[in-house]
């Protein structure tokens, strides 16, 4: 718990039963002007995020101290790369966006733990103003707070960047970052105030429950969140699109509320053993089971392709396979270097691209399509040509 101390829609896109457009490959690029368009947007968040992190370095040292600030930063620094790690690895289909992954992190590192701050400590002293309370803030106040705010960066990026959101999977890993992001500014407040009330003892202490016991704490419970709006977001159901959402947000807040009750009571390896990593598992589990769902309707989606030319067979085998997609793009890296494994990954990335826009095509459940069917077929092109240029060029120096 933290808190203050004290282009074309679906609807004109061509019949999912017919084939694929199959004249030349081309599309038009980015409308001009575009980027301008979206920069008074970035910098604005850029600004908010900025000012809510300064807002809250700001209150953490005033707590506890700088030796506080940096020791915390320095050791809850250490368990991000690894855990962020473990998430990426779940999204090897489609590699989201560096710059929405980074705003989603931020998100959770800034507004969410500062808007924890502050309104966690206004619950709490109107608890301790209410006659006869006995409530405790942590387990009534701060899972509802919390989750709020960290669910509210996954519910930004479905509604603002929908072409980047095709499902449980992306629910998943936009929301583990964004618990990620949470959970290593808390970890820096509760590391410094324990270094500042019981010197290094606790410190280490603190350091093991937190950040090598249970960093995936935050990103967990958010996940249930992620997965309420990944659902809701290959759905047109009116019920799904409205209650995956809502249960997956009481999930959320009902599993901070037991994992912060469990802290409470001192009960903290029971609620490890019985608790977060029966959950842990179980999130796991669907991860993988979402993601084995994605490979399907990648191979499913792409076929049509390969029936008409765009794809081979053999392209469309590979990118529906995790392990030979790797396979591709250690064999672009030693045919052409970097920039061969680059045009590779390019080229997986937007046939995986084209695969959920056509899905989401198909189910209607997005009629803000930004790319439409051509342009990605011509920027697959591009991309293929990228990685096959070094063997024209050494079958040209043979002859």
């Amino acid at each position: 718990m933290l808190a203050l101390p004290g282009g074309r829609c679906a609807a004109n896109l061509p019949p999912m039963s017919d084939a694929p457009l199959v004249s030349p490959p081309g599309g038009a690029p980015p409308p001009p002007g575009a980027f301008r368009a979206r920069l008074p947007l970035t910098v604005l968040t850029v600004l908010i995020l900025l000012v809510c992190g300064l807002l809250s370095l700001g209150v953490v040292t005033w707590e506890v101290g700088v030796d506080g600030l940096v020791y915390g930063v320095l050791l809850a620094a250490l368990p991000v790369g690894p855990v962020l790690a473990c998430v990426l690895w779940l999204d090897r289909h489609e590699a989201e966006p560096p710059h929405l992954l980074a705003f989603a992190f931020g998100w959770g590192a800034c507004v969410a733990t500062f808007g924890s701050l502050v309104l966690n400590t206004a619950g709490s002293l109107l608890l301790l103003r209410t006659p006869g309370s006995l409530a405790d803030p942590s387990v009534v106040i701060a899972p509802v707070v919390e989750e709020s705010l960290k669910g509210a960066a996954v519910l930004l990026l479905l509604w603002r960047q929908r072409r980047h959101f095709d499902g449980v999977v992306d629910g998943i890993v936009y929301a583990a970052f964004v618990g990620v992001g949470f959970a290593f500014l808390e970890n820096v407040l509760y590391l410094g105030r324990a270094l500042a009330t019981d010197g290094v003892a606790s410190l280490a202490v603190v350091f093991v429950l937190r950040c090598i016991a249970s960093p995936f704490a935050h990103p967990l419970f958010t996940m249930a969140f992620g997965v309420g709006l990944g659902i809701a977001a290959r759905h047109r159901n009116v019920l799904v699109r409205l209650g995956a959402p809502v249960l997956g947000f009481c999930v959320a807040v009902a599993l901070h509320a037991l994992w912060n009750a469990s802290a409470s009571a001192g009960l903290f390896l029971p609620a490890y053993v019985l608790l977060q990593m029966p959950v842990f598992a179980l999130a796991v589990a669907l991860a993988l089971v979402a993601r084995a769902r994605e490979a399907h309707l990648i191979a499913k989606h792409l076929q049509v392709y390969a029936e008409t030319g765009w794809l081979t067979d053999a392209e469309v085998h590979m990118l529906a396979s995790p392990r030979r997609r790797r396979e591709a793009r250690a064999w672009a890296l030693g045919a052409g270097g970097l920039q061969g494994r680059a045009a590779m990954g390019e080229f997986q990335n937007l046939a995986t691209a084209l695969a959920f826009r056509r899905d989401r095509a198909q189910r209607g459940t997005d009629v803000r399509v930004v790319e439409d069917e051509l342009t990605l077929l011509h920027r697959i092109a591009v991309a293929r040509r990228a990685f096959l240029a070094p063997l024209a060029v050494g079958h040209g120096a043979l002859r």
